[in-house]
């Protein structure tokens, strides 16, 4: 018979040189598959951005776009014909506004929240002073009049939230180069 205390002597002497075979392979497998988490995580993220990218540099490109084209001078130029009432003029610009922004709505998904606040402030102001300029003018009175008391008030106004939006809209799209 053997002594209880060889007999845990040789178990110690087999279990601690054990654990630390298992506790060594243990960390070099943890901090291994660690790194290919963090390796894979970067790959797909990698890969998603040359998607989206492309795809919110396109979104800036279309805002840009939708500025310019609402801008009360694009505006006029486009819309106004010979032989159209200021009350015609007044409601051709509203639904043109609307229509523009309408056909760039879901730009917004690609932008900031807060860029997309400033343009739908723009788009509004837009409105509001089409709007209130045209209840200076009788309804009757030819789009001309129209045209040019909103080119006038355009360009006495000191504020200009268009342009206030394209620079928003450089400023952001340049975080992303």
């Amino acid at each position: 018979m053997t002594d209880p205390t060889i007999l845990l002597l040789e178990i110690v002497k087999l279990v601690i040189p054990a654990a630390i075979v298992f506790a060594t392979a243990y960390t070099i497998l943890k901090t291994y598959l660690g790194k290919q988490y963090q390796l894979k995580l970067l790959e797909t993220k990698n890969e998603v951005q040359k998607t989206t990218v492309p795809l919110k540099l396109q979104a800036y490109e279309r805002l840009t776009l939708l500025c310019e084209r609402i801008s009360l001078p694009n505006l006029i130029l486009r819309i106004k014909s010979p032989g159209m009432s200021a009350e015609d003029l007044h409601m051709a610009l509203l639904i043109a506004v609307q229509q523009e922004f309408d056909h760039n709505i879901s730009q917004q998904v690609y932008v900031s929240d807060n860029l997309w606040s400033i343009i739908k402030q723009a788009r509004q102001h837009l409105i509001n002073t089409i709007s209130a300029t045209s209840t200076e003018i009788n309804k009757d009175d030819p789009g001309s009049a129209l045209a040019d008391k909103l080119l006038t008030t355009y360009d006495e106004s000191q504020e200009k939230p268009l342009e206030t939006a394209q620079k928003a809209i450089r400023r952001e799209a340049s975080l992303l180069l």
